[in-house]
């Protein structure tokens, strides 16, 4: 009787009964039925049992549905053996054996089968197979029926249409259809996503998977490291919840985050608690909440956020940035905070934004500036606020609208201005007044140069009017068309002021009194001061016409040019000041003016 046209079973020496179970077998399949209820779970029968004592195997021909998925069928084996003496608990079946449950088969070259538990152990080339969906290989394979739970071991392959899962130890329950690994293991999706960690959990009906110690996903595109990771097979979404790090292969982009998700498809996710987005060369986004687009080269951050250009040493903070890497555009809303530690300047408002390509930078509404490259910080306040760069090398602040700013040396307001790094001067156009000490300067424009702290020079190229406070109702007044003065040690050394000249002054006598005013014009004007701003000589020409007024006999009128103005009450008096412009700043700033001259747009 040849071995592989039918199954032959080893019952013992009587070959009458040999032939008439040969024959049984060729015509119907021998079945063995479940005893779901049982409670001893299966022992792996020690491999080697011999066939000591042998009896008669009588098969139950099947008259139930092969089909059934409560019922185990053997389908086929060339050898049954059992040993009473060894075990009466299993039978042992050796060549192509075959067992179907349900949809599902399994063959092997050997398998114990125990009869009372519907529980059986396989050995060598062990193949299971659930409707074409799932296939798992293994070299050996403990199936406990009484809870419908299969372990597979040694060499262990499973693959179906959404994965391909190796390891040497799995853990598949059959009622729950969840599969799980404990000792190490390598998934791979359809898409050539690879993951490894130390456990898995993956649920068969949904697709999904928990990763947990040791988790490394790598693909063509990005690479994870983290402890605690799912992912959803079907959507291609990771959801984080441990402290994780992702880093982009074709930028170098790296996301740090310990919750939230992240979709490998699309390159898009989205993070919580605190999470950072770094480039390679060195940005940074960092928010109580961030959005990335790795395809698109976007993201936003929500939640004191915080962006960083450590090349550029650039910071930009904010309760909302968003970030475009492909225009280097970055946007902020909310307690924005731009810090440019080249510039030495700190903008501050509740709209920021900076591009790191064309290397501007701007903040608004309730916009303050922090200019720090001398030793004093001067604070300025418009209502927009920019930082530029102009042929690589000049970086220039620029404030429009309503500016106002402080030192404690020196204070002004204006409707635009300019600080330029490069040669420290501060240039202020359009209604520009500049306090000091208790002098006044005011003109269409006033530039403003300080080196080392202090106020070098100052010229009114287009108009100018001087004021120095003497106290009560008095006042040195001096206007011209041009004006240029030199500072040293804080204090005025000399002026010159060119067309149309008008001067009054109050000339201290002897004893630190004054008793007459001097009211006089020319075409040009030198004063030269020494030391706390006594005047050393005062020189006028071509020709000078004019008049002296004993106080006695002056008159209010007289006591002032016509072009007299003190603007004290608009004057910032400490740091925060700028903040605040006042109903009587905005009416100045309003009145006519002979040149409307805006330098930025």
């Amino acid at each position: 009787m040849s071995h592989c046209q039918h199954s032959r079973i080893v019952v013992g020496g009587n070959d009458f009964y040999s032939r008439i179970v040969a024959l049984l077998l060729m015509a119907f399949a021998v079945f063995f039925t479940f005893d779901t209820q049982a409670q001893n779970q299966a022992v792996a029968a020690i491999p080697g049992a011999t066939t000591q004592h042998l009896r008669r195997i009588t098969p139950i021909i099947p008259d139930a549905n092969r089909f059934d998925p409560g019922k185990v069928f053997l389908e086929n084996a060339d050898f049954l053996i059992a040993n009473e003496q060894r075990s009466t608990e299993y039978r042992v079946l050796k060549g192509n054996v075959r067992f179907r449950r349900g949809n599902m088969t399994l063959s092997c070259d050997s398998a114990y089968f125990y009869e009372a538990s519907g529980s059986l152990d396989a050995f060598g080339h062990v193949v299971m197979n659930q409707a074409d969906t799932m296939k798992a290989y293994c070299d050996r394979m403990h199936y406990f029926g009484d809870v419908e739970v299969a372990k597979l071991r040694r060499n262990v392959r499973v693959v179906n249409r959404s994965m391909t899962v190796t390891t040497d130890s799995l853990d598949y329950d059959m009622l729950n259809n969840v599969a799980r690994y404990f000792n190490g293991g390598t998934v791979v999706d359809k898409s050539g996503t690879r993951i490894t960690s130390t456990v898995a959990r993956y649920e068969h009906d949904t697709k999904k998977v928990q990763f947990t110690s040791n988790v490394r996903m790598t693909n063509s595109k990005m690479k994870l490291h983290t402890d605690v990771l799912d992912y959803d097979m079907n959507t291609h979404i990771a959801t984080i919840e441990d402290e994780t790090e992702i880093v982009s292969l074709a930028d170098g982009h790296t996301i740090t985050t310990s919750s939230g998700w992240y979709n490998l498809s699309s390159e898009e996710g989205t993070m919580y608690n605190r999470s950072t987005v770094k480039t390679k060369e060195g940005e940074t986004l960092v928010g109580d909440v961030v959005y990335y687009d790795r395809k698109n080269e976007k993201g936003q951050a929500q939640g004191n956020v915080v962006m960083t250009d450590e090349k550029n040493q650039r910071t930009l903070k904010g309760d909302v940035v968003d970030y475009d890497r492909r225009t280097g555009e970055g946007k902020a809303r909310g307690n924005v905070v731009l810090t440019d530690m080249k510039s030495k300047v700190i903008l501050v408002g509740e709209v920021g934004y900076h591009n790191e390509k064309t290397k501007e930078s701007y903040v608004t509404e309730n916009a303050l500036a922090r200019e720090f490259s001398q030793k004093d910080t001067i604070y300025i306040h418009a209502d927009t606020l920019r930082t530029v760069t102009v042929d690589d090398t000049t970086r220039l602040l620029i404030a429009n609208k309503f500016v106002r700013f402080y030192r404690k040396d020196i204070q002004g307001v204006c409707d635009s201005a300019a600080v330029n790094e490069n040669d420290s001067i501060l240039n202020m156009y359009r209604h520009a007044i500049v306090w000091s000490d208790n002098r006044q300067i005011s003109g269409e424009e006033i530039n403003v140069h300080v080196q080392d702290s202090t106020v070098d020079w100052a010229t009114l190229p287009q108009w100018g009017l001087i004021v120095e406070h003497l106290g009560e109702v008095y006042y040195n007044q001096l206007s011209g068309r041009k004006m240029h003065a030199t500072f040293e040690n804080k204090e005025l050394r000399r002026l010159d002021v060119s067309g149309d000249v008008e001067t009054l002054f109050f000339p201290m006598e002897k004893d630190s009194t004054y008793n007459k005013l001097i009211n006089a014009n020319s075409a040009y004007l030198s004063i030269d001061l020494k030391a706390k701003q006594e005047v050393e000589k005062i020189k006028m020409w071509p020709d000078v016409t004019g008049k002296v007024i004993p106080l006695f006999l002056a008159r209010i009128s007289d006591l002032r040019l016509s072009k007299f103005r003190w603007y004290d009450s608009i004057r910032p008096k400490k740091p925060m000041d700028v903040l605040e412009v006042s109903q009587e700043m905005r009416q100045i700033f309003g009145e006519a003016v002979s040149t409307r001259r805006t330098i930025v747009k």
